[in-house]
């Protein structure tokens, strides 16, 4: 498995009805696309959130998170999210609400 199955369940139950959205294999997991850009995503069983190089700063002081360095270089506006600050659907809500404000302020791609 090369993502976490009920994670990504979680994550689309979460998104129903708030935004048309996608699933696309991305990063060896996989990743909810909304407007052509990716929101938020699974690695293994850890939630990529986009938060956006504004949001950034404020995120890495949250609880189970740290930088994500897919790339070997750190990304200023996406980071890992932990299993721990997920445990509840209050929780990967939050996560979930953050990434869309973010991704529907861009333009729509394609």
């Amino acid at each position: 498995m090369a993502y976490d199955e009920g994670l990504a369940q979680r994550l689309h139950e979460g998104m129903e009805g708030k935004v048309d959205f996608g699933t696309k294999k991305m990063f060896g997991g996989l990743a909810f696309m909304v407007h052509g850009h990716m929101a938020v995503g699974i690695v293994k069983d850890e939630l990529c959130a986009r938060v956006g190089k504004d949001g950034w700063a404020d995120a890495m002081k949250l609880p189970g998170v740290r930088e994500m360095d897919f790339t070997g270089k750190s990304l200023k506006t996406m980071v890992y999210v932990d299993q721990s600050a997920l445990q509840t659907d209050a929780e990967l809500d939050a996560w979930i609400e953050r990434c869309l404000a973010f991704v529907l302020s861009l333009p729509p791609k394609g």
